[in-house]
């Protein structure tokens, strides 16, 4: 479908419709006041008259406009011109005097400019003229008119309502129409037929006792503009130049034949040849065929008969036309006394309305919408008529298309979704809930629907919280989910928790519990369950609707709880609740097996998740046992005593205390072993050389002689001195101590003084482990030439230690004992050369 080709067409429509408005009515006072749409129908003598849809500036009201436009009279002599306008001119006066419901309402007089007749009346849908097929004067008869068809039921109270509009002008006005024919019959917007055209009226010329109608004799020069249609002209107004009420139930006969016969009448006669013909035609009425009336209904055709006599006393009136047998049908019955409501008390009309679903599937949908709807919504204005009139609305609606249903039926609804009293009329609108969504625009659901569905449970009448909460769930599926979470549960939960009675609170739960399915399983989890542990009350019912929202939950296969929430809430809130005194032995049970159907849940839970994580471990087990078959590490010695030393280093920090490896252990407890060793070899004695110690002073500077003379004299005679540990690891290097040298020492611990060899002369400092002596211990373990060039030296006593492997008060009260031994053994000291393998047994 090519849009823009619309939008073009529609766009050159009403361009041409507003061009032609301004062109008929430039100046017209009426423009100021009216506002003119598109031309819908056309009616009057040769369907002069446009009629053309419109609305009022000041209050928006819907009206018709008619427009007469002078130009078109251009197609008379200019001597029958003025005629027909003065005829035009007396039948609009005559119809904005007259007010009935069968007489068209004329809402603004006709307004006369130099170039147009306009006047507004009631919302028009076309004339009876155009319904039949005759468009004359309308340049694009609209959708609706084009293929119109009449149905049995608006044929038979068209033909009343007529009937009744004659009886009115006949009995109350004393006025005789004169020109009874399809273009001066109006078919309203709602579908009601009226009479119009009162261009040709007979007035009352004598008494009200003596009524006598003064008749216009027919010229047969005059234009048919300006004469009554003769094809619907009694035959008295020729042959006897009179007339009086009868004559118009002619026009209805010949009317209510043309109505049968798609818009064709008996005759076909012109103005010229009135009077030539119509004696032949009045003696062919007075014996009529059975054929010619072959399509008139059966139970008519008599009473057709009598109206198309020549004899006007044998045609029934008005009144007696009405009460025919042929309009006792229950649509026209309904409709009729739908008509009639204002003139109704409250009692009957709803007795009228209780049995009115059972006539409404008989109507015509046509009818339905345009003439029964209509006279239903005005019945909103009464509170106290919604309830029955209401589901006889939401029948129409059912029936109705999306189109028809968005466009007639919901913008009478709207007022009614506000209203709150009586309760019907919610309950009514809540049963009707899946035929409202479906049929209504989502943003309308919206804006509309969801607030008197909230209004409903914030409603104070407990009776209509519990109405809104039993029939929610029925159509909450066809709902927006975010305004289901947003609007509706936050209030059912209100409810639920705060409800003025325990039926009220039980309602809201059940009709949480009816919405699960409508979540996901985290949104229960997080909201849901979360709500139901705010539950402080020991009602049994309460308790047990608490426990059936539990059992929902576990029901449903898409929803469930996670092991987490029933370790940690589910549980903890369930068992506390089964002990209730108030419980019977049924309600316990439920409940208990409720409770051990969460822990079964639990159990499996867990059980699957150990087996997956047992699993994964043995694989990375598997995955590292194959690396070390792979890989085997290598073991070095001196980067273990490193290791232990660093170790001890860190176990001495309280703070970096941690408990001990398995690895760790039995690391100490091959120290403690060698420690048992070193214990078991006795005290070392220092070795004794042949040859004379050599006194190395010289070698020294002079300011480095005099210092080491000077703390080696202060030594000797310091009997109170306290003997140092020297640094076991520094003399395993190949680096000698010899007496008399002035040397930093520095123990195992890390502490290192500045006195001399064998003195302690200021207080020691801690620094921090140096990495560098795994290197120095590395070097220890490779060069042993080193090492026994330590052993082998004249002149010089040389002390071999094993390093410490224990940081204990014993070893280092052993080592100053040792020390103090080898100062008092000045001269003839035996030396004594370790070997290698001594060396590495102490070494570990």
């Amino acid at each position: 479908m090519d849009v823009s080709g619309v939008f073009s067409k529609l766009k050159n429509t009403l361009t041409s419709t507003v061009n032609e408005i301004s062109a008929a009515l430039p100046g017209n006072p009426l423009l100021r006041e009216y506002d003119a749409g598109c031309q819908v129908a056309s009616a009057g003598p040769n369907n002069l008259w446009k009629i053309y849809e419109g609305m009022k500036k000041s209050t928006k009201a819907e009206v018709a406009i008619w427009i007469l436009e002078k130009k078109q009279l251009e197609q008379f002599n200019r001597t029958d011109r003025e005629p027909i306008l003065d005829i035009l001119r007396r039948g609009c006066l005559q119809m904005t005097k007259l007010r009935h419901p069968r007489i068209v309402t004329v809402e603004h007089a006709f307004e006369e400019s130099r170039d147009s007749i306009v006047f507004c009346t009631e919302p028009v849908f076309a004339s009876l003229a155009n319904v039949l097929g005759m468009h004359g004067n309308i340049p694009n008869p609209t959708k609706e008119l084009q293929g119109y068809e009449l149905n049995e039921v608006e044929l038979k109270y068209g033909i009343l309502q007529v009937s009744e509009g004659l009886a009115f002008l006949h009995t109350s006005v004393k006025m005789t129409h004169g020109n009874i024919c399809p273009e001066s019959v109006i078919i309203n917007k709602i579908g009601s037929w009226k009479i119009a055209g009162f261009d040709f009226c007979i007035p009352n010329s004598g008494s009200l006792a003596d009524v006598e109608f003064a008749v216009k004799e027919w010229d047969t020069y005059l234009p048919a503009a300006a004469q009554p249609d003769p094809n619907y002209l009694a035959p008295e107004y020729i042959l006897r130049k009179s007339c009086d009420t009868s004559s118009d139930l002619f026009s209805l006969g010949m009317l209510l034949y043309a109505l049968y016969h798609r818009g064709k009448t008996i005759f076909s006669l012109k103005c010229e040849d009135v009077y030539r013909r119509m004696p032949h035609n009045a003696d062919k009425l007075q014996n009529l065929s059975a054929g010619s009336l072959s399509n008139i209904p059966d139970e008519l055709k008599d009473h057709e008969r009598m109206l198309l006599n020549p004899d006007p006393n044998v045609r029934p009136d008005a009144e007696q036309m009405s009460k025919l047998p042929f309009f006792n049908h229950v649509g026209v019955m309904a409709l009729q006394y739908l008509d009639s409501l204002l003139q109704r008390d409250n009692l009957q009309k709803s007795q009228f309305f209780k049995g009115l679903p059972k006539i409404l599937p008989q109507l015509p949908k046509r009818v339905v919408v345009q003439r029964v709807f209509p006279n239903l919504t005005s019945e909103f204005q009464n509170p106290d008529m919604i309830p029955f009139v209401l589901p006889n609305v939401m029948i129409i609606a059912e029936n109705c298309t999306k189109t028809e249903f968005d466009k007639i039926i919901f913008p009478k609804l709207i007022p009614v979704f506000k209203i709150q009293k009586p309760i019907q009329v919610l309950l009514i609108l809540l049963q009707n809930m899946d035929l409202l969504l479906s049929k209504t625009a989502p943003d309308k659901v919206q804006s509309n629907i969801l607030p008197m569905l909230s209004s409903a449970l914030d409603a104070p009448s407990l009776q209509i919280q519990e109405l809104s909460m039993n029939i929610i769930p029925s159509f909450a599926e066809q709902l927006d989910l975010p305004a289901v979470k947003n609007n509706i549960l936050p209030r059912i939960k209100k409810i639920s928790l705060q409800g003025g009675s325990t039926a009220i609170r039980i309602h809201g739960l059940v009709c949480v519990g009816k919405l699960l399915p409508l979540f996901d399983k985290w949104f229960i989890q997080d909201e849901i369950l979360t709500f139901l542990h705010k539950f402080r009350s020991g009602e049994p019912g309460v308790l047990m609707a608490i426990l059936g929202v539990y059992q929902s939950i576990l029901r449903n296969d898409k929803l469930g709880i996670s092991k987490d929430v029933i370790a940690g809430k589910s549980l903890p809130f369930l068992i506390p609740l089964s002990i209730e005194s108030c419980l019977n032995v049924n309600q316990f049970a439920s409940y208990m097996r409720v409770i051990k159907e969460l822990l079964q849940l639990y159990e499996t839970e867990q059980r699957i998740k150990l087996e997956q994580l047992n699993k994964i471990q043995l694989e990375q087990d598997a995955a590292l046992s194959f690396t070390k078959e792979e890989l085997p590490p290598v073991s070095q010695p001196t980067e273990n005593v490193d290791k232990i030393f660093s170790s001890m280093k860190q176990s001495t920090d309280p703070v970096a205390r941690q408990p001990l490896t398995l690895e760790e252990k039995q690391r100490m407890a091959r120290m403690k072993e060698q420690e048992h060793q070193m214990k078991s070899v006795g005290m070392m004695k220092p070795v004794q050389q042949n040859k004379a110690v050599r006194d190395l002073t010289s070698t020294l500077p002079p300011l480095q002689k005099q210092t080491n003379l000077r703390s080696m004299t202060s030594k000797s005679t310091n009997k109170t001195s306290q003997p140092m540990v020297p640094n076991m690891r520094n003399m395993t290097s190949s680096t000698s101590l010899q007496f008399g040298q002035n040397l930093p020492m520095t123990s195992h611990f890390g502490l290192t003084t500045s006195a001399g060899p064998w003195g302690n002369t200021s207080s020691p400092s801690y620094p921090s482990y140096n990495p560098s002596m795994t290197s120095q211990t590395n070097s220890s373990k490779t060069n042993m030439t080193s090492l026994d060039n330590l052993f082998v030296q004249s002149g010089q006593q040389t002390f071999v230690t094993k390093p410490m492997m224990s940081q204990t008060p014993f070893m280092m009260s052993q080592s100053n004992n040792n020390m103090s031994q080898s100062r008092n053994n000045s001269n003839g000291l035996s030396q004594k050369t370790l070997s290698e393998k001594d060396l590495l047994d102490f070494l570990g």
